[in-house]
């Protein structure tokens, strides 16, 4: 009787793609272990991000931080127009 225990972070994961993940995983331990799929259980839970960290700072500070970077990469430059060189004389 196998049991599958999902974790992964409450970001709007939709019924659909749970029941993917959930047949999925049940799928697998039928193919690769013969293991009968009316006795596989696939439970998921949904972790609000304040309440899941990692390298002791929570993902919703990650999240955050990495929109902020990455809206700063996004933002354009201003680029100075380059300076036309004046034509050499000749010598």
């Amino acid at each position: 009787m196998p049991y599958v225990h999902v974790q992964i972070t409450k970001d709007g994961a939709t019924a659909e793609q749970k029941r993917a993940v959930i047949k999925g995983i049940t799928d697998v331990l039928v193919k690769v272990l013969n293991k009968n799929p009316d006795a596989t259980f696939v439970v998921i839970d949904e972790i609000d991000t304040d309440n899941w960290g990692h390298k002791g700072t929570s993902v919703t500070e990650l999240r955050k931080a990495a929109a902020a970077e990455s809206a700063k990469a996004a933002k354009p430059t201003k680029v100075k127009p380059a300076k036309a060189e004046k034509p050499k004389k000749k010598a």
